[in-house]
């Protein structure tokens, strides 16, 4: 695994729980261990009446999070070992999509991968002009989202920038991003703080149930869908996704054989 295994933390101030996803040397790419601490912090959160609004943050400036770490896959030796971690991510992602109060996720950086689908998963998103979104997949992997993730970048981004990221394995700017209606505000750099302290301040002056009652049925209308366990099997017991794993692992670019 590269690097330590990461840290996710969280401080609570005035009401405004500020989640951290620290892993810097890996640009904040997500162990095993993070999503574990991420989804015993949300189960916390959702059990706190105090907490009226919650940020997502990368540390270091260069990335929200760059997807899960890639080293991990090495060890998969099915396409069922692929369906029970897409299973895990999903549960992880959906506490975070089913928390009572708004969601905001800061993103500076790369926003790549399970990155993506996690500020996906949040209510409203704050980028830098550096931002960098996409799931360079068909690239550099050769595996494929689940449904539920699939869904999710769908409804923030529409069909066709969708497939520019699944299929084409584009990455977006902040500027396309918010023309997809994905991000809210872009600002800079140096305005970043000052833009989510203010934002966070005006979904608290808002009706808690109102907008608990609009993220729900918002995200039962956006999950609606059925399993793709037939596809995710296919992708992930491939020997395309064992090449494309030791390719990405080897910094070298993936041969793709369609089996």
């Amino acid at each position: 695994m590269s690097g330590r295994a990461g840290e996710v933390r969280l401080t609570v101030d005035g009401g405004v729980a500020a989640i951290v996803f620290d892993r810097i040397e890996a640009h904040n790419a997500m162990t095993w261990t993070m999503y574990e601490q991420l989804a015993a912090i949300c189960t916390s959160l959702a059990a706190d009446p105090a907490v009226r609004v919650v940020t997502l943050r990368g540390a270091g400036g260069n990335a929200f999070i760059a997807g899960t770490d890639i080293e991990q896959f090495t060890q998969f030796g099915s396409g069922d070992d692929g369906i029970a971690y897409e299973r895990r991510i999903d549960a992880g992602i959906d506490l975070i999509e089913r928390l009572p109060m708004p969601v905001v996720a800061v993103l500076d950086g790369w926003v790549v991968g399970g990155g993506l689908a996690i500020a996906a998963a949040c209510d409203l998103r704050i980028a830098t002009a550096e931002t960098r979104f996409g799931v360079p997949i068909a690239r550099t992997l050769g595996n494929c989202l689940s449904t539920s993730n699939t869904a999710r970048v769908v409804a923030g981004f529409g069909v066709g920038a969708a497939k520019r990221m699944l299929l084409l394995a584009e990455m977006l700017s902040a500027d396309e991003a918010r023309a997809c209606g994905f991000v809210t505000q872009i600002v800079a750099r140096e305005s970043l703080d000052d833009a989510v302290a203010t934002m966070c301040a005006r979904l608290q002056q808002h009706a808690p149930l109102t907008m608990r009652a609009s993220k729900e049925t918002i995200r039962r209308i956006v999950s609606a869908a059925g399993s793709n366990d037939d596809l995710i099997r296919l992708c992930y017991g491939s020997r395309d996704f064992k090449a494309g794993v030791a390719a990405f692992v080897a910094k070298k670019p993936a041969t793709w054989e369609g089996g």
